[in-house]
């Protein structure tokens, strides 16, 4: 018997492209899984048959990072979340990722995929998630927007964890070497602390440590794990990272006036076969634990909508 066609693991690949740039966008997650600049990777991407090593492209939904024993209080009710952090006792990084999003529109550049979160114990918001990309000359945009459905207001945060390719190939040992090769710009005047659960305890600010990103900084102090927050903006409200490599490539990521705080990860202690050629910069609108603590949360009040606009690109002299 023939078996019939069957999409890789991740789902039906979307490739849209425009101009110099071209992007793969998966079923799965709604994830980015390449992003291309003249054939170069901007991104680390990964087999669409293969688990995702390290979150690559993936968004961080309803929640980004880490919720502390899984618990957390709104609206007077407490639930409960899944720990999937197991040696930290941590929830982490939310649902999204972890469902096969619908197609709502594919043109050649540009694609529009949908969530609706289903009732679950730890989570039972009804809300519509639309995830949409489009290329153009000055990269990729992507706008992500949660509608409340439901009767209650609902507790949102979102981040996406693209992991900045640094110019050289593949996974492994080595790379922590080619990333203190690499410059690193956070415009942010605070640095978040944490506990050894990678659970914010406290803030500093960045003047005279090495947290201090403002200006472009090679990346020979790793590890880094960590938040940054209180962020210069530009005049007209965005902001943005930016990472440099080798080559000479500088790769911007950041948002609109939603995003709050960036994490920035290594990958240092990262078996080497999880290891991405590069560092995950996360563009956030709240940075951990923001289900517990409330810090810069957003509510949805029923039939209202939340959107937040995001950016990777090239950066033009």
């Amino acid at each position: 018997m023939t078996r019939p066609s069957i999409p890789p693991r991740s789902g039906q690949q979307f490739t849209i492209s425009h101009g110099q740039y071209r992007a793969v966008i998966t079923q799965l997650g709604a994830a980015m899984r390449s992003l291309t600049y003249q054939g170069k990777d901007l991104i680390v991407s990964w087999n669409p048959d293969r688990p995702v090593p390290c979150s690559n492209g993936q968004l961080l939904i309803p929640y980004p990072n880490r919720i502390e024993d899984g618990e957390y209080s709104f609206d007077g009710r407490t639930y409960s979340l899944p720990i999937d952090e197991h040696e930290r006792r941590n929830a982490i990084h939310g649902y999204g990722y972890r469902a096969f999003w619908n197609l709502v529109s594919l043109s050649e550049d540009a694609v529009s995929l949908s969530w609706r979160v289903p009732d679950m114990g730890g989570y039972p918001f009804d809300l519509l998630v639309t995830a949409a990309y489009h290329l153009d000359d000055q990269g990729l945009h992507l706008t992500i927007t949660a509608e409340n459905l439901g009767h209650e207001k609902a507790p949102w945060a979102l981040a996406i964890h693209p992991w900045l390719a640094n110019g050289f190939d593949g996974y492994g040992d080595e790379i922590d070497g080619q990333n203190a090769q690499c410059r690193m710009t956070i415009p942010a005047r605070t640095h978040v602390t944490v506990d050894d659960r990678l659970l914010p305890n406290g803030t500093e600010p960045v003047d005279g440590s090495k947290y201090d990103l403002r200006q472009p900084t090679l990346l020979t102090e790793q590890p880094f794990d960590d938040a940054w927050t209180d962020l210069e903006r530009k005049a007209d409200g965005t902001v943005a990272a930016t990472f440099t490599r080798p080559d000479g490539l500088s790769i911007e990521v950041g948002g609109d006036k939603t995003i709050s705080s960036f994490q920035m990860c290594t990958g240092t202690g990262f078996k080497a076969e999880k290891h991405p050629s590069g560092v995950a910069v996360e563009p956030q609108t709240a940075y951990a634990n923001a289900f517990r603590t409330g810090k810069d949360l957003i509510v949805i009040e029923p039939g209202q909508a939340s959107t937040t606009d995001l950016f990777i690109r090239v950066k033009q002299d």
